[in-house]
């Protein structure tokens, strides 16, 4: 019962950042560790559970969605599809001791673009000039890390577009649940069939962080995302140096 109030605090609380600002990750993935599951396992019950959340995060963004500069987004589903499929299959390939020794670092680098990722998207904007045809590709990179771990791929995501596109913020959200989706549930499905998926889990996980995705995207506009991220940023670091601390102690 411990753990499943755990991992539902968890679940409610990384849907509501996700639809905020992102990074919901660092809380959920973290909170089926701290439930006794193995990282790898861990990290692809996340990944099947967090996808409902971002499809209905995107839907209660759907007046918002612009598309892309010169871009299908049929060409950038495609795109986070395949790269999601590679990401799924090199995280079959690894081992639990390999996994275990690179996570707190893959939460690390995910907590470092979360915190700095836009600044540095608007600084590469500021002084490098890229065709924004050059976005399927990079599209596919992020897909791959996504469908691998996934932690920040939101933000990172949104970091590129900023390079690579003229579109804001707010146009780019739904796009940015939607394409994560796509490369989480293909990824989801090869989980699904490799047995990484503790249900029990993954179930009140999905119910809680789906409900609070859909809860936050629908009166997420009225908080100002700068401050939300500021707060999440702080949050995930404390967890992040809980996770150095346990593996190292």
């Amino acid at each position: 019962m411990h753990n499943a109030i755990l991992v539902a605090g968890a679940g409610l609380l990384g849907g509501v950042m996700n639809a905020i600002a992102g990074g919901g990750s660092f809380v959920t993935l973290p909170a089926l560790v701290a439930a006794g599951m193995p990282s790898l396992f861990a990290n692809a019950t996340n990944t099947v559970a967090l996808v409902p959340s971002a499809l209905a995060t995107g839907f209660a963004y759907r007046h918002d969605f612009r598309g892309f500069d010169g871009v299908k987004l049929s060409t950038m589903a495609a795109v986070s599809v395949i790269g999601g499929a590679i990401g799924a299959v090199l995280l079959l390939k690894s081992s639990q001791k390999f996994f275990d020794e690179i996570f707190p670092f893959l939460l690390l680098f995910g907590v470092l673009v979360f915190a700095f990722g836009r600044k540095l998207g608007d600084e590469l904007r500021k002084r490098v000039n890229i065709h924004p045809h050059a976005l399927p590709a990079v599209q596919f990179v992020l897909g791959v890390y996504g469908g691998y771990f996934g932690g920040a791929v939101g933000v990172m995501m949104l970091a590129a577009w900023s390079v690579l596109t003229k579109a804001t913020v707010n146009s780019m959200q739904a796009s940015r649940h939607l394409l994560n989706a796509s490369m989480n549930a293909t990824a989801s499905l090869l989980f699904i069939f490799g047995g990484l998926i503790y249900w029990r889990e993954m179930a009140v996980l999905l119910v809680t962080s789906t409900f609070g995705g859909y809860l936050a995207g629908h009166y997420g506009r009225r908080l100002d995302p700068a401050k939300a991220r500021i707060v999440i940023s702080c949050l995930n670091a404390t967890i992040t140096l809980l996770v150095f601390w346990r593996a190292y102690r």
